[in-house]
């Protein structure tokens, strides 16, 4: 085999190489992606969009966790989550569909990332179980700073919703 074969078969390789990487790069960028008018608010992190073919697609918002409906802040997370979505076009960059049927992803009003907005005005935590985007664990931390929201409440208030929603199983199950 001589340099010109050893060469050329290297070139191969390394286009084979490029591709693989271009490739796997742009996975997510074919990730599903919704757009429909937000019909129904259900709650701080789950809304329910009227695609194009009239369909009605609920979206759990991926990484952030709301206080429950009975919680403190509760009623004003979903007023939060109303004023900046309700009656308004998003478009979901879905990450997954959740045990219950729901698209779990990032909602966008006007090129608004709403799962940040809502960290950032305090209506939401970040969940730390399921987040992956490290902009919201920096909004937490200044809404936090700020005492933005839910931040304002105190302490013995501020109970993260997935403890909240554990203990209330707890005493159910006791009880």
């Amino acid at each position: 085999m001589g340099i010109l074969d050893i060469f050329h078969t290297y070139l191969m390789n390394l286009k084979k190489i490029l591709f693989l990487a271009i490739f796997i790069v742009a996975l997510p960028l074919q990730a599903e992606q919704l757009t429909g008018r937000v019909v129904a608010i259900s709650d701080g992190d789950t809304l329910t969009i009227l695609d194009s073919s009239k369909k009605q697609i609920k979206i759990r918002m991926a990484g952030i966790d709301t206080p429950e409906s009975k919680q403190p802040y509760g009623t004003k997370a979903k007023q939060e989550l109303s004023d900046l979505a309700f009656g308004k076009t998003a478009t979901i960059e879905v990450e997954a569909t959740d045990r219950y049927k729901r698209k779990v992803g990032r909602v966008y009003v006007n090129r608004v990332n709403i799962n940040a907005e809502m960290v950032k005005r305090g209506a939401a935590w970040v969940y730390p179980q399921y987040a992956n985007d490290l902009l919201l664990y920096s909004l937490e931390h200044e809404a936090r700073l700020n005492r933005r929201g839910l931040w304002k409440l105190p302490d013995n208030e501020r109970v993260p919703p997935w403890l909240w929603r554990k203990n209330k199983f707890k005493q159910r199950k006791a009880g």
